[in-house]
């Protein structure tokens, strides 16, 4: 490594002209996105991890949305339906399964159809396909649910997106990209012509920097003494796993209709994965570990970051009884499954075993609001991508464009 006046700095081993911290979907997707808008840039993601994907990227249900829920003129609009066409495409030309499962937004009771309408409003206006559905119309689709009214989403799809990173990898190594796993970034300082990088295995230069690091966004953002004014709560998701001789009882994906007011989990749905296993969920409780390795793992600085937060004690006020009935479905199965019998009566606890876990990082702002849009920030040479919620993986190559196009503009 030599400054711009050809001489060695000592101590910094590597170079880039753009470095990508973390190897999920988005920061893969990124570095694919450099690569492509400047062939022959130096790009670097480096992962702390042993493989790509690992985290959120791979620990989800696989499920490609078409974009029905998200406000109009949102990041999540935009991105989610141009990201999607994108993905696909990707999947088709590196040879990653892909299903158009379709998507059944169930309402079972008549209580529920304002929402559903808003709902239809709302994709409309996205430019999302649905059609509505009454009984006769669900039962078409899903001969096991039983519902009042619903809409039917033809495009919603499923894949694995753990394959996906991994084709991404293989991409930008193609392109003449690297990927460096097992480096973990320590340490990000801009300066006037670049971001020094300090690494578990050893210090980078860097042109520009963009951050896609998920659980640890808002640590790596503070990195470059960005003040955690929000934070990073995470949350549990398990699923249900139903057993293979009733998988069938389900053909794609049935969802509810979301009533949350002010909170972007969905609630208990069902998803027929690309392996053509049904899981239901995920729920979501509050996670005592960022990156636990077992479903009630405690990282004792996790634990303090989360409850010395005072976004964290305002949330669970405002919604006190979404999260003791989240809770309470995560520890008591049968709890659970009367939920779900609301759409598929002939589920029985029997026919269910407890399923995967994952943490899902949330931001959260000092009032107890959880952020739900992307969340770009710019410090210098550094772009940090602090909040990416689903649809991030549906998304991950448009947001990738967008971070590509956000760094390279800092250089």
């Amino acid at each position: 490594m030599s400054d711009q006046s050809g001489q060695q700095l000592p101590g910094w081993v590597e170079d880039a002209d753009v470095v990508v911290v973390g190897g999920g979907i988005v920061g893969l997707a990124t570095a694919l996105r450099l690569l492509e808008s400047r062939p022959g840039l130096a790009v670097a993601v480096l992962e702390r991890e042993a493989r790509v994907g690992t985290g959120q990227s791979s620990r989800n249900s696989g499920v490609l949305h078409a974009g029905l829920y998200y406000a109009p003129g949102s990041a999540k609009a935009r991105f989610c339906v141009a990201g999607k066409r994108e993905l696909e495409r990707f999947c088709d030309e590196h040879g990653v399964a892909v299903r158009r499962t379709g998507k059944v937004v169930a309402a079972v009771d008549r209580s529920e159809l304002p929402a559903l309408e808003a709902l239809a409003e709302r994709a409309r206006t996205n430019g999302v396909e649905i059609e509505r559905l009454g009984p006769a119309g669900v039962r078409d689709h899903e001969p096991h649910v039983q519902a009042v009214a619903g809409l039917w989403s033809p495009n919603t799809a499923v894949t694995d997106f753990g394959a996906v990173c991994e084709a991404m990898r293989r991409a930008v190594v193609d392109a003449g990209g690297r990927v460096e796993l097992g480096t973990a970034v320590t340490g990000l300082e801009p300066t006037s012509n670049g971001v020094r990088i300090v690494t578990s295995g050893g210090r980078w230069w860097a042109g520009a920097v963009v951050t896609c690091t998920g659980l640890q966004s808002d640590r790596v953002a503070a990195m470059t003494g960005r003040r955690r004014e929000r934070r990073v709560v995470p949350f549990r998701g398990a699923w249900l796993r139903v057993r293979d001789q009733r998988a069938d009882l389900v053909r794609g994906n049935v969802y509810p209709v979301p009533v949350g007011a002010g909170l972007p989990f969905l609630g208990v749905h069902l998803t027929r994965r690309i392996d053509g296993q049904l899981w239901v969920g995920p729920n979501a409780v509050l996670a005592a570990a960022r990156e636990g390795r077992r479903r009630w793992s405690v990282d004792p600085a996790d634990l303090r970051d989360a409850l010395g937060f005072a976004g964290t004690w305002r949330l669970a006020a405002r919604f006190p009884k979404v999260a003791a009935g989240e809770l309470w479905r995560d520890l008591v199965v049968r709890a659970a499954m009367r939920e779900v019998r609301r759409y598929v009566p002939d589920l029985r606890n029997e026919d269910v075993s407890r399923g995967p876990w994952g943490v899902r990082a949330q931001v959260v702002d000092r009032t107890g609001h959880l952020v739900d849009d992307f969340d770009v920030r710019e410090d210098g040479r550094v772009v940090h991508l602090v909040n990416a919620p689903s649809p991030a993986a549906t998304a991950s190559l448009a947001i990738g464009a967008d971070l590509a196009a956000r760094v390279l503009a800092r250089r």
